[in-house]
């Protein structure tokens, strides 16, 4: 407990306090002394930023610039891992304001026992340790190095929860029951391990999304035979909860050669980044797993011109942002799976519900089955 004392961070945390609290993220006065008294620079020394380039750059949050960065709400990536022949990361310190809402959202009282899914720098694991002491937070990861270094730093600020390195989906059975779950890592399926390590009335918060930015936070309550609720009001993203610390992506067929279908379509071309709901439900109507998103540009303007849909087994679909003048979108399709079927289903489900939005959307989790309900969960689905 040397170095933090001797920075100048005590004033920046107290600002990021205010500043959640004046931003309506932070309404609980015992998460903002939480969140004044954490130093959360000593939990993550070092980060990494893109520069202009899109090459990753180390900085250290000791620095004027460093400690300006960790007391802003700003995700701190702290993990980089090659991919080919570029890096991605892998491990973050997820942003303030993004973790004072969940922790708000789940509604935490103090003497209640609460299990971090997703240890990461520890930030969220000593918050939680500030407000309900040591004995009620256990935090678990899948990255020993990431668990040692969080154990090592928050012991040097005198926190001591009980940490676990393991697998985020198996929980932590041997000090459950627990009252609250929150997950900082998104999941396909929501691990019903979980749900039977909580106490009847209790709740977990997760992102959970089947395929790339097709989903979000989803409150979850425990039931005997069942963990359900609705969706937050506000998307949210996190990195997708890893099982294997050296898996390998999966190889993509070529479809090099194959004919091309062309067509028309009047639904709207990029619900990945404009109606997310949209996407969550074609994901309901048979859109593959492994999806990958993007766009491609005009060789000409280097502007966007199209959305791009790449299935694993090379199916395609290049969807033109540009409307004619009936509001009709030029459709490219190759390989074996029409990819935008689904989301022209979708597209149709979600105007016949009266455009739902997010809270409108809930989910059942039992033993077996995970199940996407609008407005009712007699209205459901498995996804």
């Amino acid at each position: 407990m040397t170095t933090h004392l001797n920075t100048n961070w005590t004033w920046r945390a107290r600002r990021l306090a205010d500043e959640l609290e004046a931003r309506g993220d932070l309404t609980d006065p015992a998460w903002k002394t939480a969140v004044s008294a954490v130093p959360r620079h000593v939990l993550v020394p070092e980060a990494y930023q893109q520069d202009s380039t899109g090459t990753w750059q180390q900085l250290t949050t000791d620095s004027d610039e460093g400690l300006e960065l960790a007391y802003s709400p700003t995700t701190l990536v702290t993990q980089l891992a090659h991919r080919g022949s570029h890096q991605e990361s892998t491990s973050s310190s997820t942003k303030p304001d993004l973790i004072v809402r969940m922790l708000e959202t789940l509604d935490i009282h103090d003497q209640h026992r609460v299990l971090a899914v997703g240890t990461g720098t520890g930030y969220t694991t000593a918050l939680l340790a500030h407000r309900l002491g040591d004995r009620h937070v256990c935090s678990i990861d899948i990255d020993p190095a990431l668990v040692e270094a969080a154990r090592t730093r928050l012991a040097g600020l005198g926190y001591y929860p009980t940490l676990g390195c393991r697998d985020g989906r198996d929980g932590l059975a041997e000090h459950a029951p627990y009252d609250r779950i929150i997950a900082t890592c998104s999941v396909p399926r929501v691990p019903w391990s979980w749900g039977e390590q909580l106490n009847p009335g209790g709740a977990v918060l997760v992102d959970v999304k089947p395929g790339t930015h097709a989903g979000n936070l989803a409150l979850l309550h425990r039931y005997p035979d069942r963990l359900e609720g609705r969706f937050t009001e506000r998307w949210a993203a996190f990195m997708t909860m890893r099982h294997h610390l050296h898996s390998q992506a999966t190889p993509r067929e070529s479809t090099e050669g194959a004919e091309p279908r062309i067509r028309t379509t009047t639904t709207p071309p990029s619900p990945w980044w404009d109606n997310r709901v949209v996407w969550l439900l074609a994901h309901l109507h048979g859109m593959p797993a492994g999806v990958t998103v993007g766009m491609r540009l005009d060789p000409h303007t280097q502007q966007p011109a199209a959305a791009t849909l790449t299935a694993p087994d090379g199916s395609t679909a290049d969807i033109g942002l540009t409307a004619s003048d009936d509001g009709r979108h030029e459709l490219t399709e190759t390989g074996p799976t029409p990819l935008w079927d689904p989301v022209e289903h979708a597209h149709q489900t979600w105007l016949e519900h009266d455009r739902p939005n997010w809270p409108r959307l809930g989910l059942t989790v039992t033993t077996h089955h995970q199940r996407l309900w609008i407005d009712h969960p007699e209205n459901s689905r498995e996804l």
